[in-house]
């Protein structure tokens, strides 16, 4: 006896992007950043195949987005072992006054990691957007290509 469900149709690849989408999504894979490297990594991932300058843009803010996160933990690391060398040798002196000022100096440099991680994150987000949706393109000065 044959099975009387007919087979599943063959997905229908997605339309191209028309060009205003396409400078869309380019565009919004730059200022998105801000929130980190989500929003780059959806868009490179939905659109990639459907428009040519999205593929670009959101790759290389993806490309940027990872490369920060990577100097971002890596600074959090030297910088968490400083603070805990500052904040041991205040503690060491026997003073409540050094103890007290080595945890303050401990705890500035401990969120040093994270202020500059955001501003460069902001900064170099709205320059891409900014260029973008000027027409052209936007390569950071600063990015590990590991998306090709």
């Amino acid at each position: 006896m044959t099975d009387p469900t007919p087979a599943p149709a063959a997905p229908v690849p997605a339309a191209p992007l028309t060009a205003e989408e396409d400078g869309l999504y380019a565009k919004l894979s730059h200022i998105l950043g801000i929130l980190g490297p989500l929003p780059s990594l959806i868009i490179f991932l939905v659109f990639k195949d459907r428009g040519a300058r999205t593929r670009t843009e959101s790759k290389e803010a993806l490309n940027f987005q990872i490369t920060a996160l990577i100097a971002f933990i890596v600074l959090a690391i030297v910088f968490g072992i400083v603070a805990g060398v500052i904040t041991a040798a205040s503690f060491a002196s026997n003073s409540y006054g050094a103890a007290t000022a080595g945890l303050g100096v401990a705890s500035l440099i401990s969120s040093l990691p994270g202020l500059l991680y955001w501003l460069a994150i902001v900064i170099f987000s709205i320059v891409g957007f900014v260029k973008v949706n000027n027409g052209g393109s936007y390569r950071y000065p600063f990015a590990i290509r590991l998306i090709k």
